[in-house]
């Protein structure tokens, strides 16, 4: 009876209702009915599910994108997406539509990463990025990345997150853990982390919050290393994160470093 009401209705009037639930509702309402289809495949849907600067990611694509219609966009969108001259990914989370990023290594602050005796760029064919950092040996290991939340989808909970590998012939990595934060206005958020294949460890960060810090296993080969979390409110703010070794005065080397994402946090 539910269904049979609401295929009674213009399907204008569906297509307005499911453009206020998200895009996985949208796809399972159209295997509701052919009604139902033809709604959740209106324009009208999934304009409502793309991000309001759409046509501005578009424009900084590297490659353009081949749709025919905003559902087909909103695909498009929903793979990774190289723009910026090919330095950042872009893409929208499947289920929600919100928005995701990865900055390239070439986005990111990396000490002394411009001089060879001590950092290296490779190409690799695993990576998003034609290029990726790769640290031959250094006693100061300094890495820091920022982004503005203006560019992120607002009112969402986001988590910072290190891509990197360890190499086979990686040393001096975890002798002493590397020291994370995340900084938000004056808001600041540390802990540790020790650059090792398996579980890190858990210290207590500055705001009094436990923080557990480990290296992860990704589904695309790489791995990660959470730098913190943080909130996307209505107001831009800037969002400063790093990860540093410098107290030790070892070498260490055998790091490699595709970027820093920018993911929703659920």
């Amino acid at each position: 009876m539910f269904i049979q009401t609401f295929n009674m209705l213009p399907e204008d009037c569906l297509s307005i209702i499911l453009s206020f639930t998200s895009p996985e509702d949208a796809l399972r309402a159209s295997l509701v009915s052919s009604c139902f289809r033809r709604a959740s495949d209106s324009d009208l849907v999934w304009e409502r599910f793309l991000p309001s600067d759409y046509a501005e990611i578009l424009s900084n694509s590297v490659t353009p994108l081949m749709f025919c219609s905003k559902k087909e966009l909103f695909q498009c969108l929903s793979d990774s997406v190289l723009i910026d001259g090919g330095n950042k990914v872009f893409k929208l989370e499947k289920s929600s539509g919100k928005k995701c990023y990865i900055l390239s290594a070439k986005e990111l602050s990396i000490t002394w990463s411009s001089n060879p005796l001590y950092w290296s760029w490779i190409s690799m064919a695993e990576s998003r990025f034609c290029r990726v950092a790769v640290l031959r040996t250094t006693d100061w290991l300094e890495i820091r990345g920022k982004i503005r939340t203006k560019m992120l989808t607002p009112n969402t909970t986001y988590g910072a997150y290190l891509i990197m590998k360890i190499s086979e012939r990686a040393y001096g990595l975890d002798l002493m853990a590397s020291e994370i934060t995340l900084e938000v206005g004056n808001q600041v958020c540390s802990s540790n982390v020790f650059l090792k294949h398996g579980e890190g460890s858990k210290e207590m960060g500055n705001l009094g919050h436990k923080k557990e810090g480990s290296v992860r296993e990704r589904e695309d080969g790489w791995m990660e290393v959470e730098l913190g979390e943080f909130y996307s409110g209505e107001k831009d703010e800037q969002v400063k994160m790093s990860l540093m070794e410098v107290k030790g005065c070892h070498l260490k080397g055998g790091l490699l470093i595709e970027g820093i994402e920018f993911r929703p946090k659920h």
